[in-house]
């Protein structure tokens, strides 16, 4: 039984070589993540007498090149997640926080749950590409919410109340139609400046050519709201113009970037045995059905769907001491923010939708909203028995391939 903890940074680690009753084989010693300092890492690895177990933190993806190139040496690695760990280097009094400490203590943990370390398996290419891109979505829209508050914030000055009259970027078909409004009329003045028919005729005009709906009585609204506007940046003032509509193209380059990343996750989640169940679940369109797929990943990973409501942080873990037993238990959110922010858009999707035809999650949003639960709280029980419901069913279609 030898252990070895590696206490990964970014670009180095620590490592560190025990054998049970804290007896030393390597003191803590650096490496670098080159292909040179692993090899010979490897190298002393396999060179031990007896069965060895390396155990590392997940650091983000700073973990990935030690964790392949071990495991490409038939290395048995297991990953832990960096909250037990954390929970297992607070057991003393006195806290040590060094690189050289960490692996020591990494190397314990490997010694005192010897038998429960499970080998790091990697998720099919599909599955990890799809995360990737989620993720990198998420990251995205975060810069999208930002684009368009920094454009409200110019239209406010320009065309105030303007915002309240058209509707944002669709993540269905990419199309915004604020921004491209704005970019045609930067300024109330530019409105204000043609008659209100010849207004009506050219804003037709550029709904036809941008492929929106020709609405003359949106215009004349449009043209009122100019008219009695009070814009406090002049257009004749160079800046104006330019603040305006650089904006605009910047919240126009994070969309085509979404855009793109959205289409990518669409094809790879339609070449998924999965797909068409979940697309099929209620609440669940074809935006939400690859960014959930990407989330929760190969469903086959979790033992059983309590497994999965885990992983999402939406449990609510029992609490008994002596003759109490909690009953009133919050959700533990220890789990994917990202799932949680998914599943909760579902189940919002879901709720808007009178009766789907897969309605069983919909009626039991309105069971809790009748017993008094919030509308909030009675959404995060739905979602969890949407996901209980999410994992029998692709585990079933798993079991016929």
């Amino acid at each position: 039984m030898i252990s070895v903890g590696i206490d990964i940074s970014k670009g180095k680690s620590t490592v560190c070589i025990l054998k049970p009753y804290g007896q030393i084989i390597s003191s803590p010693f650096e490496i670098k993540h080159l292909e040179s300092d692993l090899e010979s890492l490897s190298q002393m690895i396999l060179r031990l007498d007896g069965e060895v177990k390396v155990t590392m933190e997940a650091t983000g993806i700073y973990h990935l090149p030690v964790l392949y190139y071990l495991q490409e040496k038939g290395i048995f690695v297991a990953v832990i997640n960096p909250f037990e760990m954390k929970e297992y280097a607070c057991r003393g009094i006195r806290r040590v926080k060094t690189d050289k400490q960490d692996a020591i203590t990494i190397s314990n943990y490997g010694i005192d749950n010897w038998f429960r370390l499970e080998e790091h398996t990697r998720a099919d290419e599909t599955y990890a590409e799809l995360k990737l891109l989620g993720r990198q979505y998420s990251h995205y829209m975060e810069m999208h919410v930002k684009a368009l508050l920094e454009l409200t914030h110019m239209l406010d000055y320009t065309m105030p109340g303007i915002k309240g009259k058209f509707k944002s970027w669709n993540e269905g078909n990419g199309k915004d139609k604020l921004s491209d409004f704005v970019g045609r009329y930067w300024h109330f003045d530019n409105i204000v400046s043609m008659k209100k028919d010849e207004f009506v005729e050219n804003y037709i005009s550029w709904a036809k050519e941008n492929k929106y709906h020709q609405n003359s009585s949106k215009a004349i609204e449009i043209y009122e709201l100019a008219s009695d506007g009070i814009a406090t940046l002049s257009s004749n003032t160079p800046s104006t113009k330019m603040l305006v509509l650089e904006a605009v193209r910047v919240l126009r380059e994070i969309n085509n970037t979404l855009m793109k990343i959205i289409t990518r996750m669409k094809e790879l989640a339609k070449t998924l045995p999965e797909y068409e169940t979940v697309r099929a679940m209620g609440g669940v369109g074809e935006v939400l059905a690859p960014k959930l797929i990407a989330e929760i990943g190969n469903v086959r990973r979790f033992h059983n769907g309590k497994a999965l409501i885990a992983y999402a942080g939406i449990d609510a873990p029992p609490y008994q001491s002596g003759q109490f037993t909690g009953t009133n238990r919050k959700i533990s959110k220890r789990g994917s923010k990202l799932l949680r922010k998914i599943g909760y858009e579902t189940m919002r999707v879901l709720k808007t939708h009178k009766e789907p035809e897969d309605a069983a999650v919909y009626r039991f949003i309105l069971k809790k909203e009748a017993e008094g639960k919030s509308k909030r709280q009675s959404k995060i029980a739905g979602l969890n028995k949407f996901l209980r419901i999410y994992y029998a069913r692709v585990s079933e279609v798993y079991k016929t391939i």
